[in-house]
């Protein structure tokens, strides 16, 4: 599912008008039918009440006047506030105002905070809001009279559908701008935009529901910039395929695990069992020769090779060519790996030695400094990020990071030649040619220790079983969070550990043939 910038969204709206030739207000007049379809599926009981619908002066205003329009001829008690001067509304906007005149729909003027505060009790005494304030033009904080009318409209109790993105977000940024409308649901008219999908702005979008307004597929592919693509579970649905009966296990893939040390073996053996748990048919886990009898004890089911170790029960940077030298398509380096001198040399040659594809996580991550974004990476190579060791790796603060997920995480992958995947809430991951994908499944409570250690198993499995790395990243962040929101409906978000991920990891994938036909 694509996902839009608002200048993607304007020049959307520009060339389904102007090359498709769909009339402006056809758009607007689907737009606003959209949303009552939206609300009418989702919120049926509220519908034929009592509603109020917010209106700015703009296109947004405008789809809000066809959603009063159209919600009156269903029978709901609809009241239209205005909180800008009738007379500043034009063109399109205009003429669906004046149309509700003819509708009998009452229309209440509040175009200043005094109007606002006279009216304020007749517009809020309603069973339903509809936020048609701002949608994707703001740029800048809400001040005086708007932030106010927004701090209102969340203080009346009533639930907000917001049309195509609450007023107060920008809908590029990830981040709300200020004052923001808390929607119980939203609308987003002909694709999602960022804003929606990036917390913590994702948080005040409520439920999202994407609407098709009439924007050909083909108009909306063919935008210009940057592309960001949403993970959803139709597309995960067409990445697997069943397994043909005469295969064998030499044909799902060979996975290479490579971590561990003393007092962190299970991060070396939740890395492989999440590569098993996947579909890989050969899972080595290579480890320290002091942690092979304990990796080993946590699964039957996967090999292990015992590394030259150090005196402090780390892997010694003689242990490279033993590494480099196992068959493997593909090596998950770093999980438990610790961290000191002689790690650093050793993640050192093996990146400078292997010649199969990479995804470096945890310790393989914290062995590199930041002059390493700026080589040439000569293998294939995806790297697991979460955002301290991304801050660490582009020098900047978490804080950073976090606020420009997606731009950062298309720098470095652009920069280093490398997959991204960027851990956290709502994972993103990008390509070096600067696609991104953003993950819609998972929850809190796979904030805990281990749960990145299954997934580098996981993504290691299928880039053995698919050969394409960006695939294999989307597909194992969406089934990684599948089998976390698995999890959490089982025993709750507090119970869960990563393990738990292991056990519903199989499960998630049959989810996925048993999906309904519509729906994310």
């Amino acid at each position: 599912m694509r996902v839009l910038t608002g200048a993607q969204m304007r020049e959307a709206d520009r060339r389904t008008i102007s090359e498709v030739g769909v009339p402006s207000a056809e758009l607007m007049e689907n737009a606003g039918r959209a949303v009552v379809a939206a609300m009418d599926r989702y919120l049926p009981s509220l519908v034929e009440r009592r509603v109020s619908v917010v209106c700015g002066k703009g296109n947004n205003g405008g789809d809000g006047f066809v959603v009063a329009r159209a919600l009156a001829e269903v029978g709901s008690d609809v009241t239209v506030c205005l909180a800008a001067p009738r007379s500043e509304v034009s063109g399109d906007a205009g003429a669906f105002l004046a149309a509700l005149d003819d509708n009998d729909v009452t229309v209440v003027e509040t175009p200043s905070l005094d109007a606002w505060e006279a009216h304020r009790s007749e517009v809020l005494d309603c069973d339903l809001l509809v936020d048609a304030l701002f949608g994707t033009g703001l740029t800048r904080p809400l001040e005086g009279y708007p932030r106010t009318l927004v701090q209102d409209l969340n203080l009346s109790g009533a639930p907000i559908v917001a049309i195509d993105l609450p007023s107060g977000l920008s809908a590029d940024e990830g981040v709300p701008l200020g004052e923001t409308i808390e929607a119980t649901m939203t609308v987003a008219l002909g694709a999602a935009k960022v804003a929606l999908l990036i917390p913590p702005a994702a948080a005040h979008a409520g439920d999202v529901v994407v609407a098709d307004i009439g924007i050909p597929e083909a108009v909306l592919e063919a935008l210009d910039g940057p592309v960001c693509v949403a993970i959803t579970r139709e597309w995960a649905v067409t990445q697997i395929s069943p397994r043909p009966d005469e295969v064998h296990k030499g044909d799902c893939g060979r996975v290479l695990v490579v971590g561990g040390a003393v007092g962190t073996t299970g991060a070396a053996a939740l890395a492989g069992l999440g590569a098993l748990r996947s579909g890989a048919g050969l899972v080595t886990v290579a480890t320290p020769r002091g942690c092979q009898d304990v990796v080993a004890a946590h699964a039957p089911e996967y090999m292990t090779l015992g590394l030259v170790d150090t005196e402090a029960g780390t892997v010694a940077p003689a242990a490279v060519s033993a590494v480099v030298g196992r068959r493997a398509d593909v090596m998950a380096l770093g999980p438990g790996l610790g961290q000191s001198d002689d790690v650093r040399a050793f993640v050192t040659g093996v990146l400078e030695a292997t010649d199969v594809p990479l995804v470096l996580d945890a310790d393989g991550l914290n062995a590199l400094g930041p002059e390493w974004l700026r080589r040439p990476v000569p293998r294939p190579m995806v790297i697991t990020p979460h955002p301290g060791e991304m801050a660490r790796l582009v020098g900047c603060s978490i804080q950073e990071v976090q606020a420009d997920r997606l731009g950062i995480a298309r720098r470095v992958a652009s920069d280093a030649g490398v997959y991204v995947v960027l851990k956290g809430a709502r994972t993103v991951v990008s390509t070096p040619r600067g696609r991104v994908w953003i993950n819609t499944t998972g929850n809190p409570g796979m904030a805990t220790g281990g749960t990145g250690d299954v997934l580098t198993g996981v993504i290691a499995a299928w880039i053995a079983q698919t050969g394409d790395l960006e695939t294999a990243c989307a597909l194992g962040v969406h089934l990684h969070g599948a089998a976390g929101d698995r999890a959490a409906e089982r025993q709750g978000e507090v119970g869960v550990i990563a393990s738990d991920l292991l056990d519903e990891l199989g499960p998630a994938v049959v989810e996925l043939g048993e999906m309904p036909e519509e729906g994310p």
